[in-house]
């Protein structure tokens, strides 16, 4: 059997989404598309245009116009892709998910949405940065790729938190879980998401399970005992237990559990010790399993991870949440390889949409890609470098840039025997040009 091309995929990709437009607005978003992969150098969307519409075909407003203020809704555009993805990479299980909040550097005055932020990236632990930017709360469906490893993030959703605005980074996060838990209402969803994110826990999620990081001085306690038959109301809660940190300090290793788990494709060991707990601050009547998770080598201090998923054991719990580090890996590759924080587009929903765009390619070159090639080798062995065993992005998207250059060029060029190697030459250059 025949192996669909790159370029191929991405068409058949592409085409899931026509409903989500009306009129020729799919084909400025093929254009944009197309243009947003093969440009080289700062993804701006003129420098789309150049690339993707270089006859001029359309007005150039009319590129600005489709991200502005174009008549389409970026809610059907990640309904399509979440479906295709779920249906492709997840058919039957749970469905992983994980949450994160990111910034996307802006400069300029009066950009939509925009706000002075902590960065993250920036800050330490001594010192905390700030910067102007899109702060985005972003949820990523984890695939396990074909040649295992490191698993893959590819984003599902994103909402803009805008700065004095009325909901905060989690309430983002609990919106957009239930919307996927109401476009998928027969899977069940693990969700991941690091301390800031521990307390949709307390919200109730449908099909939903949540595991995240503990406070170290979280305020912790037994469960309820049960109603005496006495006047007055029956206690909430039961005795107050030591924080996770002093809890911590009260153990020795014989109290732990030795397991091993997935830590992003490696087994490594851990010491395990998993007590039941009412996080009453986060939710007054669900117990919550905590997991105090020791190194047995003792370089690194103990973690705290929570969650109300009871049946699942510490050795899942840990894989799952060490596998959330995808989503970091999927915002700076975003960033750094897509150019995400380069399009500059400053009014009405522009930069949302466009943040949001190129969060959807991610998805969507990686879904071709592992369409396309599964764990087939699709780079050139280099000198320094020689014990390359799985792609990385920049691999997949080199590998659709090629077929896509491949059959521009080869499409308007006369059949004569000695361009083929000409023609090598320079897709191989455009195909890593960035």
């Amino acid at each position: 059997m025949t192996r669909a091309t790159p370029a191929t995929v991405w068409d058949d990709f592409l085409a899931t989404t026509r409903d989500a437009f009306g009129g020729p607005a799919f084909g400025i978003f093929q254009t944009l598309m197309v243009g947003w992969v093969l440009a080289p150098g700062r993804r701006t969307i003129t420098n789309m245009i150049c690339v993707g519409d270089p006859d001029n075909t359309r007005a150039h407003d009319a590129y600005h116009r489709f991200i502005r203020c174009g008549a389409w809704s970026l809610d059907t555009l990640w309904a399509v892709l979440t479906r295709m993805l779920v249906t492709r990479f997840c058919p039957t299980g749970p469905v992983t998910l994980d949450v994160d909040d990111t910034l996307f550097h802006k400069t300029g005055r009066n950009i939509n949405g925009a706000g002075v932020f902590r960065d993250a990236v920036a800050s330490t632990r001594s010192k905390v940065v700030y910067a102007l930017g899109l702060n985005l709360v972003v949820v990523t469906l984890r695939v396990t790729p074909p040649w295992a490893g490191c698993p893959i993030a590819l984003p599902v959703a994103m909402a803009l938190n805008r700065k004095n605005g009325s909901d905060t980074t989690t309430e983002l996060a609990e919106t957009a879980l239930r919307q996927l838990a109401g476009r998928l209402p027969d899977r069940e969803l693990t969700v991941c998401g690091d301390g800031a994110y521990a307390c949709l826990i307390g919200r109730d999620l449908p099909n939903t399970t949540i595991t995240s990081r503990m406070r170290r001085d979280a305020a912790i306690y037994e469960a309820p005992p049960p109603p005496t038959g006495k006047p007055g109301r029956p206690r909430t809660k039961g005795d107050r237990l030591p924080t996770p940190a002093a809890l911590a300090n009260t153990l020795t290793d014989a109290d732990f559990t030795l397991v091993k788990h997935d830590r992003r494709g490696t087994t490594t060991e851990a010491l395990v010790y998993t007590i039941k707990v009412l996080w009453y601050a986060v939710h007054k009547t669900e117990m919550v399993n905590l997991h105090i998770v020791r190194d047995p080598t003792g370089h690194q201090r103990d973690d705290f991870f929570v969650t109300n998923d009871l049946d699942t054991t510490p050795a899942t719990i840990c894989a799952r949440y060490h596998g959330r580090w995808s989503i970091e890996i999927c915002f700076r590759e975003v960033k750094q390889c897509l150019g995400a924080q380069n399009p500059q587009s400053w009014k009405h929903q522009g930069p949302e949409r466009a943040a949001a765009l190129s969060l959807w390619l991610y998805s969507s070159i990686w879904a071709t890609h592992l369409t396309a090639h599964g764990n087939t080798p699709t780079w050139t062995e280099r000198a320094w470098y020689r014990n390359k065993r799985v792609p990385s992005f920049i691999d997949a998207l080199a590998t659709l840039r090629h077929d896509l250059w491949t059959r521009r060029i080869t499409a308007m060029s006369p059949a004569l025997p000695q361009l083929p190697k000409i023609f090598d030459t320079i897709i191989n250059a455009l195909a890593t040009a960035a």
